[in-house]
């Protein structure tokens, strides 16, 4: 038998050899390459993990980690980006390895934060009584409705005239009419909270009048999406505990400046006179689209509206 011939049995072994060192290199590239995620990911999620090293074990067959590794910050896990101290598994049994280089943060879309969520306001002791705008500002408001008899033309005078306005609503109002609900705040108004029955808030008690707010700012909600910002109190009556629960559920209080007193149904000239006399700039106006008969209101706001804005008045909404 010559120098360079083997045997049969010879050649066997070599193939294997080859094979052994051939699986061996792949896993020295392979934990090369996701060495990185092996120290920084919190086990199972949308990142590597150990078990996707090829010829790794199975984190069921995975080794417990010895006691002897001891707290440190490589043998820290990361749960929702806060480190925790002692944590157990492959991270802390790869305390003592050198971190792999080219490491990337890698998106974990589990982990998000949280919609951002405004912050309440603080619990006042008085409402606000007029807007504080630069220039000739003017904000028209409405109590009471919806009614599907005074809102939808007070709505179409509006619109005619490119104007935003705020609607105070009442819950079992716009529980009954869905529609004009979502109408108003299609087109741009403000939809605020005026309690859910009209009660006199002063004479509730503090459950009661969370039931009152609460459900109302509810529906409000569930109809268009958002929870009002802003409400007013029947009557203009206000208390400690409207205050408080106000501004629990994320509003403001706001009252009014001129009064049009359409709720004692004066007739429209009557109403047109008293906000040509109060118009000034940061004015609130109040009137009213359900109640009683609004057929003065509406006939009221074709005739000072076009008046105010030849004035160069800008009739417009609050900001918060």
């Amino acid at each position: 038998m010559t120098a360079h011939q083997t045997t049969p049995g010879r050649r066997t072994v070599l193939r294997i050899a080859a094979a052994l060192g051939a699986t061996t290199a792949a896993g020295v590239f392979a934990a090369d390459r996701f060495g990185a995620f092996d120290t920084a990911a919190p086990g199972p999620g949308p990142i590597a993990t150990p078990s996707a090293v090829p010829g790794s074990p199975p984190p069921s067959a995975a080794p417990a980690p010895s006691a002897a590794a001891g707290p440190g910050p490589a043998a820290g896990a990361f749960a929702d980006g806060v480190a925790v101290p002692g944590a157990a598994g492959p991270q802390a049994a790869a305390a003592g390895r050198a971190p792999a280089t080219g490491y990337r943060l890698q998106p974990m879309t589990a982990y998000t934060p949280p919609r951002f969520r405004r912050a309440l306001p603080p619990v006042r002791t008085r409402p606000f009584l007029q807007v504080a705008q630069t220039g000739r500002t003017m904000v028209l408001t409405f109590d009471d409705g919806p009614d599907p008899r005074y809102t939808p033309p007070i709505l179409d005078t509006l619109r005619r005239h490119r104007v935003r306005a705020m609607f105070f609503l009442c819950g079992e109002m716009a529980d009954a009419h869905p529609d004009l609900v979502r109408r108003i705040n299609d087109e741009g108004h403000v939809l605020g909270n005026h309690s859910w029955s009209h009660p006199l808030i002063p004479s509730l008690r503090p459950s009661r009048i969370r039931t009152e707010l609460g459900s109302t700012s509810e529906t409000i909600e569930r109809l268009t999406g958002a929870a009002p910002l802003w409400y007013r109190a029947p009557f203009g009556a206000w208390n400690r505990h409207s205050f408080e629960i106000g501004a629990e559920l994320g509003m403001e209080p706001l009252a009014w400046t001129v009064d049009t007193l359409d709720w004692t149904e004066p007739g429209a000239d009557a109403i047109v006179s008293r906000v040509r006399a109060g118009a000034a700039p940061g004015v609130v106006v109040l009137s009213h689209d359900a109640g009683g008969d609004r057929s003065g209101t509406v006939a009221a706001l074709d005739r000072y509206l076009p008046e105010l804005l030849d004035n160069g008045y800008r009739l417009t909404v609050p900001r918060r």
